[in-house]
């Protein structure tokens, strides 16, 4: 196949995927911000959760920035932001925040910038890295702050992310907005299944 259409095809395969901003900073302080569909669960005791990166061929400063100050920030993306979260892929030699005019936020905990403008905000230290056998590089990072409106979070720890416009993507350009069918009981043997409210 021609590499634009196989690039595109392949990237279509695995359906909906996760979109987020992924904030850095490096050890000079020059702060870094990257649009990621590669963010997995990875764990819930501890809770961890990875980035899968392309293979570390040319300068990656999201994963270098991660690999020299061990912290990093997981932005949930919503359709106030989007267009601007798809620019940060462009090869700037400036800081994204400024290029695209989100806002870096910080705290006491985690040193890497979160983004402002993100209702989700989850804040990570790096735990372990591994090189798959295609050269891409899987992080794993521990959960050590979270940011998120209470108001959304259910009394069972179920976070409601279409009250807060939590977006997907498909590919490598295109944006979705969700809506639910339903969320169902947990699957027993000889139990109908049951919607929950």
């Amino acid at each position: 196949m021609e590499k634009f259409f196989r690039r595109n095809l392949i990237n279509c395969l695995s359906g909906f995927k996760s979109v987020n901003l992924i904030g850095t900073i490096s050890e000079n302080r020059e702060t870094n911000l990257s649009v990621f569909s590669q963010v997995i669960h990875v764990g819930a005791t501890p809770p961890l959760m990875g980035i899968l990166f392309r293979p570390h061929s040319v300068p990656r400063h999201t994963l270098e920035n991660i690999l020299s100050t061990e912290v990093f920030t997981i932005n949930h993306i919503h359709p106030g932001i989007f267009k601007q979260a798809h620019q940060t892929s462009a090869r700037y030699q400036v800081s994204e925040f400024d290029s695209t005019g989100l806002t870096p936020l910080y705290t006491g905990q985690i040193s890497a910038p979160y983004v402002k403008e993100s209702f989700l905000r989850i804040g990570l230290r790096f735990q372990e890295k591994y090189i798959l056998m295609n050269d891409t590089v899987l992080i794993v990072g521990k959960v050590e702050e979270l940011t998120i409106p209470p108001k959304i979070i259910q009394e069972d720890g179920f976070i409601d992310l279409e009250a807060i416009k939590t977006i997907t993507c498909s590919g490598l350009d295109k944006y979705h907005t969700t809506s639910s069918l339903a969320r169902l009981s947990y699957p027993k043997p000889a139990k109908p299944l049951s919607e929950i409210q």
